[in-house]
């Protein structure tokens, strides 16, 4: 059989990238496909960036990786450019380089990988989606091109692990390593297939939890002076989006650090 893995939203968490490299090494698994979002939210984007440059084959473009390198001051506080500025030129010219689409094969599947859905990096399908949204990350678009359906398509940008299959078509959200909001570890999939290129052959999906010293990660935050620091810790420690940290009582006076120009991005 035939192994991949498929991991998305790093968000300068080097402590939880590490974990799910540590992870990846022992299962065996050399082939590593990125979704995006590799900077911005956490403190070393930079490293993150270098990282994935080293260990995955393939990193598409995520929504942070659009428009974190740029220098478009409209919607940008302290916080975002502070993870702008963490950036090196040469990182900022990397992200703003990344495909936004990626097809591959595996167990007779045409696979499709891209950050948010087939429509655009800032276009959010969730895990309660209609059927119209379904059918949509499935659907050709100036995005993905014009080629053949794919059977499953892999996507992340919601930070909220899921697998939801419809007449032979499957859609999987992998999570998140650096910036999970569904549980309060580092989240990707390992995809298996058998080397038979028919529609026939053996294919698995299997989601893999690593575990990571979220305190350390958070003490690093602090220690180089990151903004928007409460937020991230309590993202970090409950997996609760800091766009209801308030509602829910668990925000102090410190600023959210939202730097997504929809305003409501994991």
């Amino acid at each position: 059989m035939e192994r991949c893995a498929v991991i998305s939203d790093l968000h300068g968490n080097v402590t939880a990238f590490e974990a799910v490299l540590a992870d990846l090494r022992r299962r065996g698994i050399t082939t590593v496909y990125n979704l995006g979002d590799v900077a911005g939210k956490g403190p070393r984007g930079s490293e993150c960036v270098r990282l994935s440059r080293l260990h995955c084959a393939v990193t598409v473009r995520g929504n942070w990786d659009d428009f974190l390198p740029t220098d478009t001051p409209e919607w940008r506080d302290e916080a975002g450019w502070w993870w702008h500025d963490e950036l090196t030129p040469e990182d900022r010219r990397w992200l703003g380089t990344l495909p936004l689409c990626h097809d591959l094969r595996l167990g007779g599947r045409r696979v499709r990988l891209f950050h948010a859905s087939a429509r655009s990096v800032y276009h959010r399908v969730h895990a309660r989606h209609t059927d119209e949204d379904f059918e949509g990350m499935f659907a050709p678009t100036g995005l993905t091109g014009a080629g053949p359906a794919p059977d499953v398509v892999c996507y992340g940008d919601i930070h909220d692990a899921f697998v939801s299959t419809v007449r032979s078509r499957t859609l999987v959200n992998v999570g998140s390593v650096g910036n999970p909001l569904d549980e309060p570890q580092a989240s990707y999939v390992i995809l298996e297939g058998d080397p038979r290129d028919d529609r026939g052959a053996a294919f698995g999906i299997q989601f893999v939890r690593v575990p990571y010293d979220i305190e350390a990660e958070i003490a690093v935050a602090a220690s180089v002076g990151m903004p928007a620091l409460e937020a991230y810790a309590i993202e970090l420690r409950t997996a609760v989006y800091r766009g209801r940290h308030e509602d829910l009582g668990l925000l102090g006076a410190s600023a959210s650090g939202t730097t997504d120009p929809a305003k409501e991005s994991p």
